[in-house]
Parts: structure tokens; sequence; C-alpha cells
């Protein structure tokens, strides 16, 4: 069953993120918080199987990009790349939505001629699906 709009148009999950996403803009810099460590416990709060897929993406995504810093992003597990989100998780139990995504932003170099996808849905971690979320990954920061 769909989530309830309130008054505003945003749902009630999406109302949430908001929330959480001014939290995070409200930390003070340097800051004595974990990034990581927030992230992992945000992985923790996910339900099965969700959880798992999520916990093996933060390993893969730090892997393949060491460069990147794991952080929260609108209440998901989120990595950056000199404080600018490249990629994140998005929970299909966060938001009720059919299946959950690995999502790029705009500062991901994806860019492959004048069409190019963002977000893939996640069903299964399969080895291909793996090597093509490498391969993602490192050209989003090349």
């Amino acid at each position: 069953m769909p989530a309830q709009k309130a008054n505003t148009g945003f749902t009630s999950e999406e109302q949430a993120a908001m929330k959480e996403r001014a939290a995070e803009t409200k930390r003070p810099r340097g800051s004595k918080t974990d990034p990581e460590a927030e992230v992992l416990a945000k992985i923790a709060e996910l339900p099965q199987p969700e959880r798992d897929m999520a916990e093996k993406l933060h390993t893969i995504i730090k892997n393949a990009a060491p460069s990147l810093t794991p952080k929260t992003w609108y209440g998901m597990p989120a990595y950056a790349l000199n404080g600018k989100v490249v990629c994140f998780v998005q929970s299909a139990s966060k938001f009720k939505t059919r299946y959950a995504t690995l999502g790029f932003s705009d500062t991901a170099k994806l860019d492959d001629g004048q069409l190019w996808p963002t977000a893939y849905a996640r069903a299964e971690l399969t080895p291909e699906v793996k090597k093509k979320i490498v391969e993602l990954v490192k050209k989003a920061v090349q």
C-alpha cells in the first residue's frame, strides 16, 4: 500500500529523508562522528535481504574506489569524492518501492553520448552484476 501523502505533496518517507538530510548538514565540520560507522549503522537498520546486499555493495564500492568516502545522504549510505556524493544505495523498504537501487549523482563521470542511466535496480549480486558495479564505480571517479 503506498504511503499517505501529507499536504506538502511528499510522502512521509520522503519527509523523513529530508529531515535526515537537514540533520546531516547541521553537523559541525570536524565533528568526532565516524562517517563510515554511520553508514554501517544505516545498513544495519535495513531488513534482510536488503541489509546483506547493502553490506556487499559497501565492500564492492570501497574496494573499487578507495578514494570515495562513506557518508550518509538523506539517511542512505552514500560515497563521496571531495565531499560530493558520487553514488548512493537507496533502500526499497525505506521508500516503500518495488526495488532497491544503486544510484549515481551528476558528479559521477558516467557520461556516455546523449543518454545514460544514473540508477540501477538491484535484484541480485551475481558475479556479472558485481563486475558491472565495479566498472561503473571506477568510471564514476575517473
